[in-house]
């Protein structure tokens, strides 16, 4: 290794680290909870059922937009311009693309999987694995330049989740709803707490006071990227529990308590 901790001007020791904490313990959480949603949602998306309740118009967010004929009745808000799909293209394959790379692409993700998936580096004061490192230049992490267009996508889709969940309010009030809400609200959250919604509201503005609608936006956005790891963890798991409700609920395991 001519970079890095083998670079000559380097100290020699032969050690990968030297800590003797738990180190290793972040990034094996962070694997195992990457790891269990993509199970979890991989297996939903190709289930094909029990992502629909007629009765109370709870549509679950893995299969939003449902554009398909075979989508079942009254779950195509958006109507059926694409005919039916075999059984490998998941129903919510429109978005789903769109959505795993904002994901894939978020700040704060690549931070997550660069240092638990690929180790580069797993933690501080511990030497990778890697011999070189040519940065996001080349594929395929050159693809995480297109984070910004992947967060126009999401800001629809977010738009597409808000409107099932509204739809859903004109069959009455249900704990189901409230479950969509929450969801749709955490999910608006992490979305205008992205990087790029940050640089959008007061990137490459050179005086602040000539532009006060846009730095109050600035303001507001920075506020809440804060708390964009926390948001990021968050709604992974909503996703996974309004899925999930929706599904007990659509395949008869439990009933939706109904508050009016």
């Amino acid at each position: 290794m001519t970079s890095g901790v083998g670079a000559p001007t380097r100290a020699s020791i032969s050690a990968r680290t030297l800590r003797t904490d738990r180190w290793w313990l972040p990034p094996l959480l962070t694997n195992l909870g990457l790891f269990a949603f993509v199970a979890y949602a991989t297996v939903r998306s190709f289930m094909g059922k029990w992502y629909w309740v007629e009765d109370y118009g709870y549509l679950t967010p893995f299969y939003s937009p449902c554009l398909s004929e075979s989508c079942l009745p009254g779950s195509s808000h958006f109507g059926t311009p694409l005919p039916e799909l075999p059984g490998w293209i998941p129903l919510g394959f429109v978005a789903l693309p769109f959505l795993l790379g904002f994901r894939l692409t978020c700040y704060y993700y690549r931070k997550a999987y660069y240092r638990s998936v690929w180790q580069s580096p797993p933690a501080c004061a511990v030497a990778e694995p890697h011999a070189s490192y040519s940065g996001e230049t080349r594929l395929p992490l050159i693809v995480q330049n297109a984070h910004r267009y992947f967060f126009y996508v999401a800001l629809l889709v977010s738009v597409v989740n808000t409107y099932d969940a509204v739809v859903a309010l004109t069959h009455g009030l249900g704990v189901g709803n409230l479950v969509l809400l929450t969801n749709v609200v955490l999910l608006w959250a992490y979305t205008l707490s992205c990087h790029s919604c940050r640089h959008i509201a007061g990137g490459r503005l050179k005086h602040f006071s000539k532009h006060p609608v846009r730095y109050r936006a600035w303001t507001l956005v920075s506020k809440l990227n804060v708390h964009h790891m926390r948001l990021a963890w968050t709604t992974l798991g909503t996703l996974v529990l309004t899925d999930l409700y929706v599904m007990l609920v659509a395949s008869g395991a439990i009933s939706d308590l109904r508050i009016f």
